[in-house]
């Protein structure tokens, strides 16, 4: 994009002031702004302040693979799985586009040390966790890894200097996150600095096609890939690639699938799996109702009993046609520091604008079908969203000691 081209498209869409300061901008912030000015998705922009909450259609309950059917099944699960995996059909991809500023720690949260007598990092439990199939498989599984411009440097000279954890290094490719402009509450761009548009990663819905974009697709297409498996950072204990998971949902004939756990009550805060509109969908605890959360079935069993754990199986050519059609944009208000027009960074204490993601979740909505599988949850679910209480750094050292890993 040249200037004048940016000059006319900004006037057109009342953003002029982005280009205030330009001419004091070296060729290469200009470049870089006039880059960022091109990838802006003006459609997501307009939803500012008029788009809301996305509407529900009618909810129904979901059933799941339960434990004691896999338990049944568990061999003709895990040697299908196997097939696949050696067949070089599967894939796993990580969403590591996050820092742990949260856990009061300014670097990717993946880098965080849940170690307590020795050293050991979230990547570094994540590719045991997924070397301990490698090794069952006797062969090795392609790894994508998510980043985002703000992490995307220091991830890899992690993974670098800590020699891929013994991953094979030829079997790892990371990829940066898209990302989206921020803007304030009248739906002006903010500038997080001279020459540089405020920005964010556009939500874990965009793993795909940010996949895309990196040219990787051309790659999972050259191995062979068919189902590729998501899997966010910060669960510890979650099986990557599990060969019953796998399994389960290939004999199913379904074109998704989904790790759940049983929720510990009706208010749990997570998304549960259920049917909207007859279609597989995730609902957030917050979006339903009183007597939607507390009903159950003639045994007394919450009918809405499966939370999703963020580790989900989607076949390859079901997510190329997803991206033919647009994920839902969820309009999120946030405190975004900028730069105000004199020049001065302002840090707000209060929320001063709209954020643009796309969820994960939604893309389960544009699968045909899907299968919720459920895992035991001591076993496979100990997510680091907090330092202390309720899903933290103190609770994920117990379920891993539980679960005889060294700390």
């Amino acid at each position: 994009m040249t200037r004048e081209e940016a000059e006319v498209l900004l006037a057109q869409k009342g953003q002029s002031h982005v280009l205030r300061g330009f001419d004091e901008l070296n060729e290469t912030q200009q470049q870089e702004l006039l880059g960022q000015i091109a990838d802006v998705d003006w459609d997501t922009v307009a939803l500012a302040g008029v788009q809301k909450e996305i509407p529900l259609g009618e909810l129904s309950p979901l059933g799941a693979v339960e434990v004691s059917e896999i338990e049944e099944r568990e061999e003709e699960f895990r040697q299908a799985g196997l097939e696949a995996i050696r067949e070089g059909k599967v894939a796993a991809l990580l969403l590591a586009g996050g820092m742990g500023t949260r856990l009061g720690f300014d670097k990717p949260k993946g880098e965080l040390n849940v170690g307590i007598d020795r050293t050991l990092y979230i990547f570094e439990c994540l590719i045991n966790n997924l070397m301990d199939v490698t090794r069952e498989a006797g062969c090795s599984i392609p790894l994508y890894i998510m980043t985002s411009e703000k992490n995307n440097d220091e991830t890899i000279r992690f993974f670098e200097e800590h020699h891929y954890f013994g991953y094979p290094k030829q079997d790892v490719a990371f990829f940066v996150q898209e990302m989206a402009a921020a803007v304030d509450y009248d739906g002006k761009l903010l500038m997080e600095g001279p020459g540089r548009l405020a920005t964010s990663p556009n939500g874990n819905g965009g793993w795909f096609s940010s996949l895309a974009k990196a040219g990787l697709l051309e790659d999972v297409h050259r191995r062979g890939v068919e189902w590729i498996n998501i899997f966010a950072v910060d669960n510890v204990l979650q099986r990557i690639a599990d060969p019953l998971f796998v399994g389960a949902t290939i004999l199913s004939n379904k074109v998704s699938g989904s790790k759940v756990v049983r929720k510990v009550d009706a208010y749990e805060k997570m998304g549960v799996l259920c049917l909207e509109d007859g279609r597989p969908s995730v609902v957030e605890y917050y979006e339903m109702s009183q007597d939607m959360a507390e009903s159950t079935d003639e045994a007394g069993n919450l009918l809405y009993a499966f939370g999703v754990t963020l580790n989900y199986l989607f076949r390859v050519d079901k997510l190329e046609e997803t991206m033919e059609r647009r994920l839902p944009v969820h309009v999120v208000e946030k405190k975004i520091p900028y730069m105000a027009e004199d020049g001065t960074m302002v840090s707000p204490t209060e929320p001063n604008g709209y954020k643009f993601e796309t969820l994960a979740v939604d893309m389960i909505r544009m699968m045909d079908d899907n299968l919720p599988f459920e895992v035991i949850r001591e076993k496979e679910f100990a997510p680091i969203k907090n330092l202390h209480g309720v899903d933290s750094l103190d609770s994920a050292r117990e379920l891993l000691k539980k679960n005889q890993v060294e700390l």
